[in-house]
């Protein structure tokens, strides 16, 4: 089996398919409250962030897919960490857990910034909401409520600080949830490759 065009492929179907669903939704005008919002700057800012971690995610797919489709085929690259790990298997079984474990720490050390992004996102999120309530608290005036020409402006400050409250949560959320999909599908290769190199060490020790 092709591990690495199997998990590239999980990746890019899943992907292929979420945006496929944010254009639809962009078409259907359902993202026409988020691209006109105020503050829209801050959605954009989340929507950087998680391509970011997006990109990350996938090159770290290919880069792990490539090195098992190399190990399942008997040839391992010693230039990449998994390769040099199966040219390197010590012939005492101590020798073996100790480069596994580090083996183990050093992939999932690789891949864990994904998972920092996606939380990031969240945050970003929060932070927006809390933008948003500011912004709409500040427009509210108790001197001047009694005005009724001020109301007009105290009701449209209110609404585009919980447009940008709201908006920026739903961003955040949506694009954690995606981002974190794409983060266990990465979790599942490297699971893959770590136990493709385990494998090989412990055949290359009974031969």
């Amino acid at each position: 089996m092709n591990y690495r065009h199997l998990h590239l492929a999980r990746f890019l179907l899943f992907n292929t398919l979420a945006t496929a669903l944010l254009i639809a939704a962009y078409l259907q005008g359902w993202l026409d409250g988020i691209l006109g919002a105020y503050l829209v700057e801050l959605s954009a800012l989340i929507l950087l962030v998680f391509l970011y971690g997006l990109a990350h995610c996938g090159v770290k797919i290919w880069l792990h897919g490539r090195d098992l489709a190399a190990i399942e085929a008997g040839r391992p690259d010693p230039t990449t960490l998994p390769g040099a790990f199966v040219s390197r298997v010590g012939a005492t079984s101590e020798d073996r857990g100790n480069r596994a474990e580090a083996l183990r720490l050093r992939l999932t050390d690789r891949i864990v910034v994904v998972r920092h992004v996606a939380d990031s996102l969240i945050f970003l999120g929060l932070i927006g909401t809390v933008i948003g309530f500011i912004l709409a608290l500040s427009g509210v005036d108790p001197d001047s409520a009694g005005k009724v020409e001020n109301v007009s402006a105290m009701v449209a400050t209110l609404i585009n600080g919980m447009s940008v409250a709201l908006n920026t949560t739903l961003v955040g959320a949506v694009f954690y949830i995606w981002l974190i999909i794409n983060h266990r599908i990465l979790v599942t290769c490297t699971v893959a490759l770590i136990s493709a190199c385990l494998e090989w060490s412990e055949d290359d020790a009974r031969s």
